[in-house]
C-alpha cells in the first residue's frame, strides 16, 4: 500500500461521503477529491514530472493542497510544502535546494517567488492558482491549463517502499533549513501504527491544526483519509485565536484532536470551553513539546471523557514513543507526563556518548530504528552519517533500518519499557511545536549590519513552555529598536523562530578558549 492508494481505496469504498470540509460547511466527497487528485497528477506528468521528482507546494491549507499532495504523489513524485507564512526568499530556497520541477502556488505569492528562485537560479515551472479555497482555485486552473492543451489521462504511479514521498525542511544549525527526506514506508508504517493504535472508523472526524510543512499533518491526512473519515481543516488565524477554535472544534464535531500542547494551553485559558458542547471529542493527542502539568490538569478537568495521548518524536521518525494518560490527574503531580514506550514498529535504545547502552534508570541519549526512521538528509552525505550510530548496538548496522537514529534527546527509562524526557544534547529546541535550531536563529542576526555579537537561548516559560531571548552587542554600544530587529528577523525567518526577547549587553561572557559562555547567559537568566 502507498500513501496515494490509501485515497483511492477510500474512493472505491465511501465516493459519497465527506473527505475534507473548511470553514463555512465548504467540503468535497471522496469522490471529488479523488478526481481533482487525478487531474493534478495528469497534468504534472504532462509537464513532464516522473517518479522520483520533487514538486512544491506554496499554498494556505485549503481542499486545493490536500489535492494537490494527493496529485503530486499520484504522479510518482515527492511534495515538498514549504510554510505559506514564511519569507518567499526561505521557501525559494527549499525548492532550489532539492531541485523541484514544478510549484503549485498561488497568485500571491507569484511575484516573491519568482524573484528569488532567479536568486536561486532555480527554473520550476509554476502551476498558479488565483487563490486557494474549496478547491476552486487548483480546478480553475487546471481548466485554463487544459484549454490550452489537454493533459492525458494517465495511470497512478505504483511507487515502491524506498521511493520517496516528501521532504519536510526543518530549521538548521548552518543558518539554512535541511530537508528530512521521508520515503513511502516511512509514512506507511507510521499511518498503520495510527490505524492500530487509535482505531479511525468512518464516523471520525480528525483535526487538521498542524500546517502541512510540519510532520504533525502526516498523522492528520492520512490516518482520517484511510479509514473514510472526515479531515477537518483549521485556518492559520483561527487556529491561533482561541475562541474561535473553540467554536471551530464544536460546530466541526471533531472527534479526534492532535495539536501541540501550547494551542491546547492556549484553548484551556481562554476558549471558554465549559459554554460549547464537546462530547463528541473521544481522542487528544497532542506531541512536539512539553506539556506544562497546570494546563494540562485544567484541560483534563474541563474534558474528562476522552482519552489523552502524550505523542513524542522528531520529524526523522515521526512519533517513536507514546504515552496514554491515566483516567485521573492526581492533584498532587508536578511533574510533566513521561513522553512513553517505543511504538510496536520500532525499536529504541538509549546509549552513553560512546554509544554504549546504560542501564534502566540512567540517563542517555534515545536512539530509535524500524521502518519509520528516515534514510536521511536531502543532499546532505555528512550531517546523515553524523545522525546514526556509527555502529549498531550488539552488531554491525548493515542496512539501512537497522541504523539507529540519535534523536539528541536525553532520557531516563522506567520500569515497563516507560522513557521520561530529561533535556536536549544540542542546541535545538522545540517552540510550538516547531524545531527551532538556535544557531539559525544567530546566523540571522548577524546578517544585521549593526549587530557585532550575537547569542541566542531557550529560556523554560511556565505560561508558553519556552521563550527565546537573543543576547546581542552592537557595533556602536548602543541598542537597536526591538520593532525593527523583529522585521529584520521576519525578512529571513518564520514568525515562530523570530526571538520572544531582546537583551542588549556591551560585551557577551566569553570562555576560557574566548567562546561565547552560554551557561553564563543562563546564569544571568
Amino acid at each position: 500500500m502507498t500513501l496515494q492508494r490509501y485515497l483511492d481505496a477510500s474512493v472505491a469504498r465511501f465516493a459519497g461521503r465527506t473527505a475534507v470540509c473548511e470553514p463555512g460547511g465548504i467540503a468535497v466527497t471522496y469522490g471529488e477529491l479523488g478526481e481533482l487528485s487525478d487531474r493534478l497528477r495528469d497534468r504534472l506528468v504532462a509537464l513532464g514530472v516522473v517518479p522520483g521528482d520533487r514538486v512544491g507546494i506554496y499554498l494556505r491549507k485549503s481542499i486545493d493542497t490536500v489535492a494537490s499532495i494527493f496529485g503530486v504523489l499520484k504522479s510518482g513524485a515527492a511534495y515538498v510544502p514549504v510554510d505559506p507564512s514564511a519569507p518567499a526568499a526561505r521557501n525559494a530556497y527549499i525548492f532550489g535546494n532539492c531541485t523541484v520541477k514544478v510549484v503549485v502556488t498561488e497568485r500571491r505569492f507569484e511575484a516573491g517567488l519568482r524573484q528569488h528562485l532567479a536568486e536561486e537560479n532555480a527554473t520550476p515551472v509554476l502551476i498558479v492558482l488565483e487563490n486557494a479555497g474549496a478547491g476552486a482555485g487548483l480546478r480553475a486552473a487546471l481548466d485554463v491549463a487544459d484549454q490550452a492543451k489537454l493533459a492525458p489521462r494517465v495511470a497512478t504511479v505504483d511507487t515502491d517502499d524506498e521511493s520517496l514521498a516528501y521532504i519536510l525542511y526543518t530549521s538548521g544549525s548552518t543558518g539554512k533549513p535541511k530537508g528530512v527526506m521521508l520515503t513511502q514506508e516511512n509514512a506507511v508504517s507510521f499511518v498503520d501504527w495510527c490505524s492500530e493504535t487509535f482505531a479511525p472508523v468512518p464516523d471520525d472526524v480528525f483535526s487538521s491544526h498542524a500546517p502541512f510543512h510540519f510532520d504533525l499533518s502526516i498523522l492528520d491526512i492520512y490516518t482520517p483519509l484511510k479509514h473514510g473519515a472526515t479531515l477537518a481543516l483549521i485556518p492559520e488565524d483561527v487556529g491561533k485565536d482561541p475562541q474561535k477554535l473553540a467554536r471551530l472544534i464544536s460546530d466541526a464535531k471533531i472527534t479526534v484532536w492532535y495539536s501541540t500542547p501550547s494551542i491546547l494551553s492556549l484553548l484551556v485559558q481562554y476558549g471558554k470551553l465549559e459554554t460549547y458542547d464537546l462530547a463528541h471529542i473521544r481522542t487528544v493527542l497532542f506531541a512536539g513539546e512539553v506539556f506544562p502539568i497546570v494546563h494540562l490538569k485544567a484541560l483534563h478537568a474541563l474534558l474528562p471523557h476522552p482519552r489523552y495521548y502524550n505523542l513524542y518524536g522528531p520529524t526523522e521518525t515521526n512519533v517513536c514513543t507514546f504515552y496514554e494518560l491515566p483516567g485521573t490527574i492526581p492533584a498532587s503531580r508536578v511533574d510533566p507526563f513521561p513522553i512513553g514506550g517505543v511504538c510496536s514498529h520500532l525499536e529504541a535504545v538509549v546509549v552513553d556518548d560512546a554509544g554504549d547502552p546504560v542501564g534502566r534508570g540512567e540517563r542517555g541519549e534515545l536512539c530509535i530504528r524500524g521502518p519509520s526512521v528516515t534514510p536521511g538528509y536531502w543532499n546532505l552525505p555528512e550531517q546523515t552519517a553524523n545522525a546514526y550510530l556509527a555502529v549498531g548496538v550488539g552488531q554491525k548496522a548493515a542496512a539501512r533500518r537497522e541504523r539507529w537514529y540519535k534523536t539528541g534527546d536525553v532520557v531516563t527509562e522506567e520500569a515497563g519499557g516507560v522513557y521520561v524526557y530529561a533535556g536536549r544534547k544540542d542546541r535545538m529546541v522545540k517552540k510550538r511545536g516547531y524545531r527551532v535550531e538556535l544557531g539559525e536563529i544567530e546566523s540571522c542576526l548577524y546578517r544585521h549590519p549593526d549587530v557585532r555579537e550575537a547569542a541566542v537561548i531557550a529560556i523554560p516559560d511556565a505560561e508558553l513552555g519556552l521563550k527565546v531571548r537573543a543576547h546581542l552587542a552592537t557595533r556602536d554600544g548602543g541598542r537597536i529598536s526591538v520593532i525593527a530587529l523583529k522585521g529584520f528577523c521576519a525578512q529571513h525567518l518564520p514568525v515562530y523562530m523570530i526571538p520572544d526577547v531582546f537583551a542588549f549587553h556591551a560585551e557577551l561572557p566569553k570562555t576560557s578558549t574566548e567562546k561565547t559562555d552560554y551557561q553564563a547567559l543562563m546564569r544571568m537568566e
